[in-house]
């Protein structure tokens, strides 16, 4: 089962974000946007749509999995394992580009929609993220990234 989450860059009200279909939670999505991710690299990651996994890199058009390769060409995967995999970069799928939402609200109601569990929102240089949990601290809100992967990493 894969833990959903979506990932956005506010501009005023105004919450561009993507869907991402695997590794949520804050032990990988959070780490890899808080170690790897600034404002200018968030809003790149935004602007390529809709991905199936986020990685350290947001790396170039590779195959989409290993079941697209044969061979020795499976080992070129290997090599791009730091990229991000995106649905229509890499897939060549349509209608999986960015949503826009007006408000934080509206955003809410695209995680909803989506299926997201966690989300993370790049405003004003900083990662905020939340959840959809209701009995969440998190739920429906934003904290500081930083703050809830200290507060997860003391809850371990």
């Amino acid at each position: 089962m894969s833990t959903r989450s979506r990932i956005g860059v506010m501009h005023g009200d105004k919450v561009k974000s993507i869907y991402c279909h695997n590794d949520g939670y804050l032990d990988y999505n959070g780490i890899f946007l808080q170690e790897s991710y600034d404002s200018a690299k968030a809003n790149q990651l935004v602007a390529l749509g809709d991905m199936s996994s986020l990685q350290h890199e947001i790396g170039e058009k590779h195959a989409f999995s290993r079941f697209d390769l044969r061979g020795i060409e499976s080992r070129v995967l290997d090599h791009n394992q730091n990229w991000c995999t995106f649905y229509g970069r890499d897939r060549g799928e349509k209608g999986v580009e960015f949503k826009v939402a007006h408000s934080f609200e509206e955003f809410l109601d695209q995680c909803d929609h989506s299926g997201a569990e966690y989300y993370y929102i790049m405003k004003d240089g900083v990662w905020y993220c939340g959840d959809t949990y209701t009995s969440s601290p998190l739920s429906k809100k934003l904290t500081l990234l930083a703050d809830a992967l200290l507060a997860d990493a003391v809850d371990k």
